[in-house]
């Protein structure tokens, strides 16, 4: 993009804010990927793809993996209708976040920072770090649960080589913007094909599962079942996916018009709604697999991963059953290394416009989540991992509610939207699934807080 357009697209979408676009979100891939303009539906399509398959990645993180295997192991398939509404949640989010960052030129980082006071953007940077580190937390222990049970690495010596990823991410970063979505893509297509294979051998009950995903009143009735779903709703939602949606949609050359604004806005929101149903077929697959096996041989206790996979060779009568189970974990944790390092760069700069270069950005992140990891696992081995792991998702669902109010506000906000503000039908179910969300996550925090 020339100064000249970088300098008509800041005045113009600097209206309904205090002070206008220093500098574009994610500066070095800022439109960098080309849009063909007389070029077929399907072409344009192509070419806005891959944003969404980078957020989905956060939906199916090692975080959400214990809640899913808890809730198939004690309920069956009963829960299926809370993956489909939590995802159907995710949809509706995650476009606003889509559209914000297409209108307006800002990331959600960004626009927080022009809007709010000083001290108040400060205290949602500091939250929106703790979150990303919190996140990171999930993913470090996923890598080195994988690691030990794939290659038999001690639990302490997995944590430690997770930091080495901060080469890869390096790595793909300077290889451009699209090698990042490759890499994403194919480790979600590594994890659907190995959940699709551990379905077959599986063979659940077609019927029960499509039973599942209609909702019933004994999810809300049973204190048990409750407590799991809400777990179920609280792992999925990400705070920093809204911020780093927000963004990389900005990544797309696309015209900075009215209708080629209201273009790029179609194209991905459907880029991210076919890339959550994968996020949709691969939490649902962990839990029908969990409810097919499990549940079936009245194994209702299962919840940590580790038990899982050295289960599931015996109850499946084959050691593919595990390998697969293993392999799609590790690809899980890797996969959401990729996306969190990207959320944090998006964050640090957008909120308190400080620039480091990535990999030290990536280390910084890495050792914070590293450190606490290694100190837990030294003291109280795979029992005190696995309860860290539970407690990144209790950090992340305190974070929260900082990330969807500022979306939902914004968004329908008609000085800083203009002509593309929420319908107010779109603005009445969005503070009704925030309410919902952030009311559930308190609970959950509740819950969590007086079991301790």
């Amino acid at each position: 993009m020339t100064d000249q357009h970088h300098e008509a697209v800041a005045s113009e979408q600097g209206k309904g804010w205090r002070k206008g676009i220093t500098q574009p979100s994610l500066q070095e891939v800022h439109s960098s990927m080309r849009v063909p303009k007389n070029a077929s539906k399907f072409r344009k399509f192509l070419a806005f793809a891959g944003p969404g398959y980078l957020v989905a990645v956060g939906y199916m993180d090692p975080g959400n993996w214990a809640t899913d295997l808890a809730g198939g192991s004690q309920f069956g398939y009963t829960l299926l209708s809370v993956i489909l509404l939590s995802n159907i949640m995710a949809m509706f989010l995650q476009a606003l976040a889509g559209k914000l960052g297409i209108v307006t030129g800002r990331d959600l980082a960004q626009a927080c920072r022009d809007h709010y006071s000083k001290p108040v953007a400060m205290v949602l940077w500091v939250l929106c770090e703790i979150a990303i580190a919190a996140c990171d937390l999930a993913e470090v222990i996923g890598s080195a649960i994988a690691l030990n049970l794939l290659f038999g690495i001690p639990l302490l010596y997995g944590v430690l080589i997770t930091a080495i990823d901060v080469l890869l991410v390096l790595f793909l970063q300077n290889k451009g913007f699209r090698y990042i979505e490759a890499i994403v893509i194919a480790l979600i297509g590594t994890i659907g094909v190995c959940f699709g294979v551990e379905i077959l051998l599986a063979q659940p009950q077609i019927s029960e599962i499509m039973q599942g995903f209609i909702p019933r009143t004994e999810v809300v009735t049973n204190p048990a079942m409750l407590y799991i779903a809400i777990g179920i709703i609280g792992a999925t939602v990400m705070p920093h996916n809204l911020y780093l949606h927000s963004s990389i949609v900005q990544t797309r050359d696309f015209e900075r018009t009215q209708t080629g604004k209201r273009e790029a806005i179609q194209y991905a929101r459907l880029d991210s709604t076919i890339a959550l149903f994968f996020a949709l077929f691969i939490n649902a697959s962990i839990l029908i697999l969990s409810a097919s096996t499990f549940h079936q041989a009245g194994m209702t206790d299962i919840a940590e991963i580790g038990d899982a996979y050295y289960l599931l060779t015996p109850v499946l009568g084959t050691t593919a059953a595990s390998i697969l189970f293993g392999v799609a974990l590790l690809a899980s944790g890797q996969n959401s290394t990729l996306t969190g390092t990207l959320a944090g760069q998006i964050v640090m700069e957008g909120f308190i416009h400080f620039r480091i270069t990535p990999w030290l950005r990536r280390l910084i992140t890495r050792l914070i989540a590293i450190v606490p990891t290694v100190i837990v696992t030294a003291l109280y081995g795979e029992k005190g991992t696995t309860e860290l792991l539970i407690l990144s998702q209790v950090i992340l669902s305190i974070q929260l509610p900082f990330a969807i109010v500022p979306l939902v506000q914004f968004t329908s906000s008609k000085a800083k939207m203009g002509e593309f503000v929420n319908k107010k039908w779109v603005t009445a179910i969005a503070w009704l699934i925030s309410g919902v969300i952030i009311a559930l996550n308190i609970f959950l925090i509740y819950q969590t807080v007086t079991q301790l």
